[in-house]
Formats: C-alpha cells, sequence, structure tokens
C-alpha cells in the first residue's frame, strides 16, 4: 500500500507540474488509466531494485530504460513504459492539447522522476548525458 501512495503522489507532483508548465492533469480515471496505476503499483518494488542496483535508470523523455541485461530488466522497463504512455496520452487527450504537448508532459514527468531519484539512481538529463544523481 505504500508503494502505491507514493506512485500516487508522484503521479500528483507530476500532474502539477504539468499544470504549471501549461497543460493540465486526468480528469477521468478511465479504465486504461486505472489499469496503468495498478500496473505501477504492482511493479513498483522490482523497478525501484532494479534501479537501486544501475540496471534501470529514468531517461531525459520521462520513460526508463534497461542499462544492462539482467534478467527481468527488459519486461519491467517495456511494461512500466507502456503505463506511464497511457498516463501521459490521457493528460494529452483529456484536456484537448495538440498532439505535439505530448513531448511536453513527457519531459516534465521527467523532471519530477530525476527529483523524485534516490541518490546513486541513474538518470539521463536534458542533454541526454547519463549519470547518478
Amino acid at each position: 500500500m505504500k508503494a502505491f501512495g507514493l506512485s500516487i503522489l508522484i503521479l500528483a507532483a507530476a500532474c502539477s507540474a504539468v499544470m504549471a508548465a501549461g497543460a493540465y492533469d486526468i480528469k477521468e480515471m478511465t479504465p486504461a488509466v486505472q489499469s496503468a496505476l495498478d500496473g505501477r503499483k504492482a511493479r513498483y518494488a522490482e523497478l525501484k531494485s532494479f534501479k537501486k542496483q544501475g540496471a534501470i535508470g529514468e531517461t531525459s523523455r520521462g520513460y526508463v530504460k534497461a542499462l544492462d541485461a539482467s534478467a527481468g530488466v527488459r519486461e519491467i522497463t517495456e511494461a512500466e513504459n507502456a503505463d506511464r504512455r497511457v498516463i501521459y496520452q490521457a493528460i494529452v487527450s483529456q484536456n484537448e492539447l495538440p498532439g505535439s504537448e505530448l513531448s511536453t508532459v513527457e519531459k516534465v514527468f521527467a523532471k519530477v522522476q530525476r527529483d523524485k531519484a534516490e541518490s546513486g539512481e541513474k538518470v539521463q538529463d536534458e542533454d541526454g548525458q547519463w549519470g547518478a544523481k
């Protein structure tokens, strides 16, 4: 439950940041968005563990990237990115933003994820350079 609460807080903080950047938030909790949130909740501990190991990093586009070939890393990054994409698209579509705003939403969420990263976790800066926070 603690991980789910943290996921909701991260989503809420990111939505607030998107709103501050001139965009909006999720207006309707659709089944697709709920499923994406549930998926993120279910994999939170495993994703966090891979991040601490340096196997997964946060990209400058608001997604995660597999940084090594450990068992399960590719699968968890693909699932996490699919769920994040659903959430980002919902923000764009529910607020009737132009399709080009998807990249803005992604970048705002990327900043939130970088800010929330723990010391030692891999993050990609806006210029595409990888480093540890």
